[in-house]
């Protein structure tokens, strides 16, 4: 089993997710500051980081950054008192991978201790994927493209492994992105970006809770915050990778809006980029179309009805015209 970090300096905390955590198999070493931490981290290697926000001689905050930067392949969880968005918000652009409000139960702390081992495993296998492709691009360059799909392709999947109502979503989108951007006059090279940044547009949301993902009922305020963090969760992953297209710019801009009411940044049309415009809308139409585990589906006519009646403020007017070419004209349907 695993092992965890947990740093709190509330003994009774300490004692009690060490209790729930043994019990389940995993190795516990505790700490009360973040001196203590940084000791046993240098000299032991964990998996999970268990850390609380207000410590006596630092913040968990910083200690969470300093460890996500030096100890790529440990996770961490915030476990603190501190019930504010835009505190949890700001632990997990410093690398935490879930936000545990106090008083914790032990099905919460469970669940977030799985998903972060699961994410992390996931995450050193993608940069192994990384790094298999660096060294196929200087060993065998011939074989590139094939490779490149496939890791591409399996990037894709760690998405919908965690997320099973939206298995197919992102193939879907783009299948119905490309559809668009043809009809809309794009070259095939851009069509080909379009292709690959719709494939892997919700990689981002491997950041987000998987009860959240598959809750059955309305988000509350601060879950369809965290998910609200997934473009740009997705663009921090892809930033660094060279691709010929700017694949990590236009994931990180899919939710963006023609009149700026959309997220992260709330960028209008002339900020962003035509691929993620179409994305967009292939994103909405997909996504209406289709069953969620809150809703089903409401059908492709309800969704492009919707694109229609915000023609021009939240979507580009040109590509909505495309879209609705596509389904009208060119039978295009949602396999």
């Amino acid at each position: 089993m695993a092992n965890i970090l947990i740093i709190d300096d509330d003994e009774k905390t300490l004692k009690m997710l060490s209790t729930i955590l043994t019990e389940e198999g995993y190795i516990c070493v505790l700490a009360t500051n973040c001196a203590e931490a940084r000791q046993s981290i240098e000299s032991s290697s964990f998996e999970l980081i268990l850390c609380d926000i207000n410590l006596p001689d630092e913040s968990g905050l910083e200690f969470i950054k300093y460890t996500a930067h030096e100890f790529k392949d440990t996770a961490a969880i915030m476990v603190t008192g501190v019930n504010d968005p835009q505190v949890a918000k700001s632990a997990l652009r410093r690398g935490a991978y879930d936000y545990i409000t106090k008083p914790v139960t032990l099905n919460r702390v469970l669940i977030s201790v799985a998903n972060a081992l699961r994410r992390r495993r996931l995450e050193i296998a993608n940069r192994a994927f990384q790094d298999d492709l660096k060294r196929m691009i200087a060993e065998r360059t011939t074989k590139l493209e094939k490779a490149f799909d496939g890791i591409v392709r399996a990037t894709a999947l760690t998405v919908e492994w965690r997320d099973p109502y939206t298995a197919g979503h992102q193939r879907r989108v783009a299948e119905l992105a490309c559809a668009i951007a043809e009809e809309y006059g794009l070259s095939q090279d851009q069509i080909d970006g379009v292709s690959i940044a719709g494939l892997i547009h919700d990689l981002g949301k491997i950041s987000v809770p998987a009860e959240i993902l598959s809750k059955p009922s309305k988000l509350t305020k601060n879950e369809f915050n965290l998910i609200k963090e997934h473009p740009q969760v997705g663009y921090d992953i892809l930033k660094e990778i060279e691709f010929p297209w700017p694949i990590a710019e236009i994931v990180l801009q899919h939710h963006e809006r023609l009149d700026g009411t959309g997220y992260p940044q709330g960028l209008s049309a002339k900020d962003t980029h035509i691929e993620s415009r179409i994305i967009a809308i292939a994103d909405v139409v997909e996504a209406m179309a289709s069953h969620r585990p809150y809703r089903p589906g409401k059908g492709v006519q309800s969704a492009l009805n919707e694109i229609v009646d915000h023609k021009g403020d939240r979507y580009d007017p040109d590509i909505v015209d495309a879209c609705l070419q596509v389904f009208k004209q060119k039978k295009f349907t949602l396999k």
